[in-house]
């Protein structure tokens, strides 16, 4: 056969055997896109009415003789395959189908499809933990019987008339002030006497008048304290002249020391460790006041707990910065107050970061330590906000027979996390939801925001109302707004530590120092202030008689304590039995110096009253209520300083 005719012959085979396969291919094509298009529009359908496509669509209802097919793992690195279902087709070749017919996926959310879910909330949520709203009833649980251990009110003696020096000295006594100078005079003597300027110690009675200047400052201000002692013009003040010098107070100012130092040098030894005291320098007042705070008045049945914060710049590591208080740099206080009269019952200082007592947190030993039913009492009512509300904390205070409310956080441990019922977005002021577990009561309440409290004393709701401004058509009216129990309840009686700090804040006494034990000092004096006019206030109702307000209170405890000390006494004083100090005696007369004008030389006094009309002496400048006769000077003439007699023989008269 010729080479040209066997050449055509062969192409015209390879032809034939190419139009062959693309025909093959073609129908393979078809039905493979044709199944597609099936069991995507079968899912698809399933999908949306909430059926299991391979549950309907399966050939036998159970799945034990079912394998996966291999093929369909065995597409080549990078091949995209249909996820089609086993085919029991005779054939041993098995042809991978492109997934290019199929539609490809959405990146996004598919328009038009709805989610169906799996089940009903309500059917998934079991009935204890399901919200319940105001037409389902609670329960009201047992109310606390309230047994304090004494009277509740201030605990004065009923048939005595109080001065408003004699409740300060309940806090500020003569031994406390006592035990503060003999520490100032250690310090000057160490720290500020030098051989020309010697330390001269200061009395009891020098306390006094410093003590009044520094009420005295917190009702008059200025801005620098010289300006106290200007005269003539515009700082022409007679009153902190005629009380001190300035040159003594600002000494007095800057030798204050609250604890020995003795103990001072021991306690620094232990810095470092687990015995040290970060309290030490304020050691004897802070016990001192604490103790007079809680034996001289018992709390009502409301009690609150709150953080205060006493403004300060000192470079000490327990300083505070908080950002949602008025004072945001200072140090921190808990304090249990009472709710009514925001009298400061108890309280301490928050040292820093230490590990907590009972492993639930510092805010759960601050109550535990605050709440002490020992020497309170039992069936008292706490009002916390959510720094410390905890239902741990709850459950444990119940324990103890102290029933308590307070905001709650959402996001804490124990708070119930069901979303059944919840408030619609859109939901009028005044909707609630409420669920109870056990002794608690959660209750979620719609006002301008959420609010979220805790309870073991209230019901979840009632019949109360409060008066809300709505905008209606455009126009803000006043309408009644239904309110749980719990938020009246808590808006009533949450204010003690914040009534408090505000009777503080009007006429603070606290000055400008770079010592933290100062700030404290000042402190302390404003809290014995605030707690005397309380006491001053319960008291007067035994006999009908209408309080001073607390700026007449101050004016008059700053005049009585520089009146007593005006009144001279011994270089080293002995403490008192009463708060106010007896009158001084009138002066005795010396015996006269020998000079030629002896004679004609004795001490009289300048006015008629010895606390007015006072001058300085010729001979220290401290301010005297007596003169000679005949020099016209001024001179003191009183067992500690006999200036008199001193004055005239120093110039032979």
């Amino acid at each position: 056969m010729p080479k040209h005719t066997m050449k055509t012959r062969h192409v015209a085979e390879e032809r034939a055997a190419k139009e062959r396969a693309a025909r093959d291919a073609d129908v393979l094509d078809e039905d493979a896109s044709h199944s597609a298009s099936f069991a995507e529009s079968a899912e698809e359908d399933a999908f949306v009415e909430g059926e299991d496509f391979l549950l309907y669509n399966g050939t036998s209802d159970s799945d034990t003789d079912w394998e996966p097919d291999s093929s369909l793992f065995s597409a080549p690195k990078g091949a995209r395959t249909a996820d089609l279902p086993h085919s029991s087709s005779s054939s041993s070749e098995d042809v991978p189908i492109p997934l290019k017919d199929f539609p490809r996926k959405a990146n996004g959310r598919r328009r038009g499809r709805r989610r169906v879910n799996g089940g009903s909330q309500e059917e998934d949520t079991p009935p204890e933990e399901r919200w319940c709203g105001v037409e389902v009833p609670d329960i009201r649980p047992p109310q606390p019987i309230f047994r304090p251990l004494r009277v509740p009110g201030s605990q004065l003696l009923a048939n005595v008339k109080y001065s408003a020096l004699q409740l300060f000295q309940l806090f500020f006594s003569n031994s406390t002030l006592l035990t503060i100078v003999k520490n100032t005079n250690e310090h000057g003597r160490a720290k500020q006497s030098t051989s020309t300027t010697p330390w001269t110690d200061i009395t009891l009675q020098d306390m006094f008048s410093y003590l009044s200047l520094v009420i005295y400052m917190g009702l008059v201000k200025c801005k620098s304290l010289t300006d106290y002692w200007r005269a003539g013009g515009l700082y022409s003040l007679p009153f902190p002249r005629s009380v001190m010098s300035r040159k003594k107070f600002f000494l007095i100012s800057k030798a204050l020391h609250l604890n020995s130092a003795a103990d001072d040098a021991a306690n620094e030894a232990k810095r470092g460790t687990a015995a040290f005291d970060r309290m030490g320098k304020i050691k004897p007042l802070y016990d001192e006041i604490r103790l007079a705070c809680r034996q001289n008045f018992q709390p009502g049945q409301e009690v609150t707990i709150d953080e205060r914060m006493v403004a300060s710049k000192a470079h000490v590591v327990f300083k505070q910065y908080i950002t949602r208080k008025p004072v945001h740099w200072g140090f921190k206080l808990y304090v249990l107050a009472d709710s009514k009269t925001g009298y400061t019952w108890d309280f301490f200082i928050y040292e820093g970061k230490q590990e907590a007592v009972s492993g639930k947190g510092l805010s759960y030993d601050t109550v535990m330590a605050l709440m002490n039913t020992s020497v309170l009492g039992s069936g008292y009512k706490l009002f916390v906000d959510n720094y410390y509300t905890s239902p741990a904390l709850f459950e444990d205070l119940l324990q103890k027979k102290v029933w308590a409310c307070g905001t709650i956080k959402p996001s804490i441990s124990g708070f119930p996390k069901s979303r059944y019922n919840a408030l619609e977005p859109k939901a009028s002021r005044g909707s609630m939801r409420w669920i109870r577990k056990g002794s608690l009561v959660f209750v979620q309440w719609r006002d301008s925001r959420d609010v979220f409290l805790c309870s073991t004393m209230h019901t979840a709701h009632g019949d109360e109302v409060i008066k809300r401004r709505t905008k209606e058509d455009g126009r803000w009216t006043a309408k009644d707004v239904p309110v749980p129990p719990v938020i009246k309840d808590y808006n009533q009686f949450m204010g003690g530590v914040d009534l408090s700090d505000a009777l503080i804040g009007y006429y603070k006494v606290l000055h400008k120092t770079k010592k933290w034990f100062k700030t404290f000092f000042f402190h302390f004096v404003d809290v014995a202030i605030v707690n005397a006019f309380i006491l001053h206030k319960d008291h007067c109702k035994l006999y009908l008689e209408v309080p001073m307000a607390q700026k007449a209170f101050r004016e008059k405890l700053a005049t009585e304590l520089a009146e007593v000390g005006t009144q001279r006494a011994p270089q080293t004083p002995t403490p008192q039995p009463s708060p106010q100090l007896s009158p001084q005696p009138s002066p005795q007369p010396s015996p006269q110096p020998s000079g030629s004008h002896s004679g004609h030389h004795r001490p009289v006094y300048i006015s008629g009253d010895s606390t007015t009309g006072r001058l300085r002496c010729k001979k220290c400048h401290s301010k005297t209520p007596v003169k000679c006769s005949t020099c016209d000077k001024a001179l003191c003439f009183v067992a500690a300083r006999d200036c008199y007699n001193d004055w005239h023989d120093e110039n032979n008269l």
